[in-house]
């Protein structure tokens, strides 16, 4: 089907879709390279508080597609142009629907070969985390990802990154622990940044010591949580590009 929608002598390109969770209409991004045989797709997940436009999420899914990868990114439910309100329907299980319905829409509508490969910021990092045991992804990306919320800052210092809501709502919905699943994640490239003061980098250390092989680990020194200092930003889309362009 990949080659189904690829016209010869065509740009890279990309459309808006769409596909249902819970009952709810979620929105999407396509971007397709513009090559024949497209074999790989990588699934996005964005942050607590983002959405699939993201700079971080258009960036990496141009330098996929100049690789051969096809990208979608995707708006979790309550967020950019998806259904439903994000107080309500904000939880770490919904959203963990989302990419499964997101996966589901792939293999139906695109190749049910593809290989399919993760990437995840922050929240979207837990996300693919806690379901790539499901999906047996070609490989994992994670940025700045918790494993606990527990450990989590939620302060004014962070609110860019966590939001200013009432506590209950980290507490009710927000509230997990997804380290008795990293077993199950293989081909897994962690990025993290040293001076994250939202998801302090012992995080990803400890997700990087409990996943299984191949796995690499990037810190970067000074790196913060949203990827400021465009070296680091520069580190990151080489890195992650490697690892999903070549894992196997």
């Amino acid at each position: 089907m990949c080659n189904a929608l690829y016209r010869q002598g065509q740009a890279a390109s990309h459309s808006r879709i769409t596909f249902t969770a819970d009952g709810m209409q979620l929105a999407g991004t396509l971007y397709l390279p513009p090559v024949p045989d497209v074999n790989r797709i990588v699934i996005g997940c964005h942050g607590l508080l983002s959405n699939r436009t993201s700079p971080k999420q258009a960036s990496l899914a141009r330098r996929c597609n100049d690789h051969g990868i096809a990208y979608l990114a995707f708006d979790h439910r309550g967020c950019g142009e998806s259904d439903g309100d994000f107080l309500a329907v904000t939880t770490l299980a919904g959203r963990c629907r989302d990419l499964m319905a997101a996966v589901a829409w792939v293999r139906n509508n695109i190749d049910r070969n593809l290989d399919i490969c993760l990437f995840g910021s922050s929240l979207g990092g837990t996300v693919c985390l806690a379901k790539a045991g499901d999906i047996q992804p070609a490989a994992v990306v994670t940025l700045a990802a918790p494993i606990r919320s527990a450990t989590l800052t939620i302060s004014r210092q962070n609110m860019e990154d966590t939001g200013n809501f009432k506590l209950s709502f980290y507490k009710d919905n927000l509230r997990f622990d997804i380290s008795d699943r990293i077993a199950a994640v293989d081909h897994l490239l962690v990025v993290h940044g040293d001076a994250d003061v939202t998801v302090p980098v012992f995080h990803g250390e400890e997700i990087h010591h409990l996943a299984g092989v191949p796995k690499k680990i990037i810190i970067q020194k000074k790196g913060d949580h949203r990827l400021s200092l465009p070296a680091h930003q520069a580190q990151f889309m080489s890195a992650a590009v490697n690892w999903l362009s070549r894992a196997q």
